[in-house]
């Protein structure tokens, strides 16, 4: 008892006011390597998790709530632990899925088709994402996961978007980096956050975007950030990704308390790249 005790006192002094402490001290990384022998496919894993809300949860004393991320094409799971420490200080497991292998075939547009003739290399990325849950569960008891957030970059948001269609009744939270195909789901359980580039060479595809009126209507956060599409990885410079943080921190925050609850629509954050 006086064991629990003094844990719990350890996580208190953590949780005051330690955000970016956390952020860089605390957290737990490690990259779990899968087989998912239906398939015969190696599936890789970066796992980040705050290791005092893993104690807690090993504890059975809280439940994680599970981020699944998903890589934009050529960019590695492992370049958006910008995104994983900010949902790990948040209390999120974080899975970090590197949807794509070298040996799979080049991503290809096919202009007419829908979703540019990309529908199979979703349906790949999702089945990747229910495996790894499925793993997931065998590892770690003490997480939420009937409802869970999904987050990508690019093709990573697309892939996100595409499973929150499929399984609405899973996802509770969908947080993009400039998907450029799949249509946003109207679903006033589900809150949406996206950053958008501003980047000729990467332009949204029509009807993807709902309208500023639906997104006010429906509490779809939209943040123009006038950063480049290849700038929302690692690989940005630290001015963007400080401003992707601070947005997305406030976004956790202001939707942990009632994760389930229709969206909020008196205060949208959609903003222009001059306020940004």
């Amino acid at each position: 008892m006086k064991r629990v005790l003094a844990i719990l006192a350890f996580l208190g002094v953590l949780g005051v006011g330690q955000y970016f402490v956390v952020s860089k001290f605390a957290i737990r990384h490690e990259t779990v390597t899968l087989f998912d022998a239906t398939r015969q496919r190696p599936i890789s894993v970066d796992v980040a998790v705050r290791r005092d809300y893993e104690t807690k949860a090993n504890l059975g004393l809280w439940k994680l709530p599970l981020a699944i991320i998903s890589n934009g094409n050529t960019v590695k799971a492992t370049e958006y632990s910008f995104l994983a420490n900010v949902l790990a200080a948040r209390g999120y497991l974080v899975a970090s899925i590197q949807q794509d292998l070298p040996s799979d075939p080049p991503l290809m547009t096919h202009v007419g088709e829908q979703y540019v003739g990309r529908r199979q290399v979703y349906m790949r990325c999702e089945a990747n994402i229910l495996f790894v849950l499925g793993e997931l569960k065998k590892r770690q008891e003490h997480v939420e996961y009937d409802h869970i957030t999904l987050v990508g970059h690019s093709n990573g948001g697309d892939v996100s978007m595409y499973v929150a269609h499929q399984h609405p009744e899973l996802v509770s939270k969908v947080i993009t980096l400039d998907n450029l195909r799949v249509p946003f789901v109207v679903n006033d359980h589900l809150k949406i956050l996206s950053f958008r580039s501003k980047d000729p060479h990467f332009v949204t595809d029509p009807g993807v975007l709902p309208t500023p009126e639906e997104a006010k209507a429906r509490g779809i956060d939209i943040v123009h950030t006038g950063a480049q599409h290849t700038e929302m990885s690692d690989r940005g410079p630290d001015a963007v990704k400080e401003k992707i943080q601070a947005t997305l921190d406030r976004f956790l925050r202001d939707s942990a308390s009632n994760a389930l609850a229709p969206a909020d629509t008196s205060s949208p954050m959609i903003m222009n790249p001059a306020d940004y």
